[in-house]
């Protein structure tokens, strides 16, 4: 029998953004009914990466985000506002704005995996890229051609630049299309460069694929030797488990403090459910669009919460083959949608009350605040497990159960009660519940 005990007078820490994604709401058009605004910004997210965001026509496609694409011509002088084509990206990130989410902007490109390579090749001069970094900076934070002051805090630098070896076929580099010694050049110049101009923002990156690794370790070195500020380290983990997402964050954290970045941010930026990228990739997706994708989200953000991590942003809320949270076609909100929005009840609380799990299978957070308590949890187990009988103790009077399974939808269960302080229940496989006062 699973067991979990609460105890709300007893404080852990503060509740971190654990329900971030990747992209922002769609706006239905004028000629047009399908859209995601009002249940995007119904979930609360917290920050959205626009990474990838150039895939997607709704948001502005190939004239949206990306340095290359706002600065077409890099002959041009980085100085003149006629160089630039802010307009789609403008729209984009206002719209994101309306629902309530904060940017954190991605600076380089999306991934390209067609033959013919664009954003991907590394700049001319990276020392021009830094200035127009620079400008795209001024123009969302302090009104640079007829720009915003939206105080946009974080500012990646690139997207996976260790996908590929140097000696790779430069066909093959999605990503990143130089060395590794040309990548730490141009993240070390672009990132004095923006604090310099910028230092009470958050410059960071470079969203590695996996970490710690020996590139990895690469970087640290060259950061420290050559004294390069990081306000935050960006990582990626694609699994099947909560554990597989979180793998080797402590390890990632420790590096990052022998290094003397201490007080950088540990961002997990892109996480989802991938068995492999390859034979069972169409399983994979399956899965995401699924109650299981749905659980697997859940206890992911859980887990995640009671780890070293201080950012998770899932990937993707864009429409897309990884959403899990809307469906591709009418935007509507999937299984998956659910658990970013009972995560931000707790995120809204903001105080992590102690709430200790007995199963390594049910996955358990509290938080409390001046409007009440809330407690999530999740049974997930990727092996597909049978029924877990559960018992919950430490409950107020008065709490009340949702329920997220095949059947229920973040809506109130009628057979779930709490009685004198205590759940029991019997769980089915990928059951996600948040209790709470009211």
């Amino acid at each position: 029998m699973a067991t979990v005990t609460v105890d709300l007078n007893k404080t852990v820490g503060r509740i971190k953004p654990m329900h971030c994604v990747n992209n922002g709401p769609v706006k239905a058009r004028s000629d047009q009914v399908r859209g995601n605004f009002e249940a995007y910004k119904a979930a609360n997210i917290p920050y959205m990466r626009n990474h990838d965001a150039s895939f997607c026509a709704a948001y502005g496609g190939e004239h949206t985000v990306d340095v290359h694409l706002i600065f077409p011509d890099f002959s041009r002088d980085e100085t003149d506002p006629a160089a630039y084509d802010f307009h789609l990206t403008d729209e984009y990130l206002a719209n994101t704005l309306a629902a309530g989410t904060q940017i954190f902007y991605r600076l380089g490109t999306k991934i390209e995996h067609e033959t013919k390579k664009y954003g991907t090749l590394p700049p001319p001069d990276f020392h021009k890229w830094a200035r127009v970094c620079e400008h795209i900076i001024r123009h969302y934070n302090e009104g640079w051609n007829r720009g915003f002051t939206w105080n946009i805090q974080y500012w990646e630098i690139w997207n996976e630049p260790d996908l590929y070896a140097d000696d790779a076929d430069k066909v093959l580099k999605k990503t990143w299309g130089g060395t590794q010694a040309e990548f730490f050049s141009l993240f070390e110049i672009t990132a004095k460069h923006l604090k310099r101009c910028f230092p009470h923002l958050k410059i960071g990156g470079p969203a590695v694929c996996g970490s710690p690794t020996d590139w990895v370790r690469g970087f640290f070195d060259y950061l420290q030797a050559h004294n390069v500020p990081l306000d935050f380290f960006s990582w990626h983990n694609y699994s099947t488990t909560p554990q597989g997402v979180c793998y080797d964050c402590a390890a990632t954290r420790k590096l990052m403090d022998s290094h003397g970045y201490r007080n950088a941010e540990s961002i997990c930026n892109e996480w989802n459910y991938v068995i492999n990228w390859d034979t069972r990739f169409i399983e994979s997706i399956q899965t995401i669009i699924s109650l299981k994708g749905a659980a697997f989200a859940a206890a992911s953000m859980l887990l995640a919460q009671n780890s070293p991590i201080d950012m998770l942003m899932y990937y993707d809320a864009r429409p897309c083959l990884f959403n899990g949270m809307f469906d591709f076609y009418t935007l509507r909100p999937l299984k998956g949608y659910y658990p970013f929005y009972m995560f931000s009840r707790l995120y809204r609380l903001g105080t992590q009350a102690e709430a200790i799990s007995n199963d390594p299978d049910v996955y358990a957070v509290a938080a409390r605040g001046e409007t009440g308590f809330a407690l999530m949890l999740a049974y997930y187990n990727n092996e597909a497990p049978g029924a877990r009988e559960l018992t919950v103790r430490g409950l107020p009077f008065g709490a009340r159960v949702t329920l997220l399974d095949e059947t229920h939808d973040c809506t109130l269960s009628e057979d779930l009660i709490v009685r004198d302080g205590v759940l029991s229940a019997v769980l089915q496989p990928d059951t996600v519940l948040l209790i709470t006062d009211a």
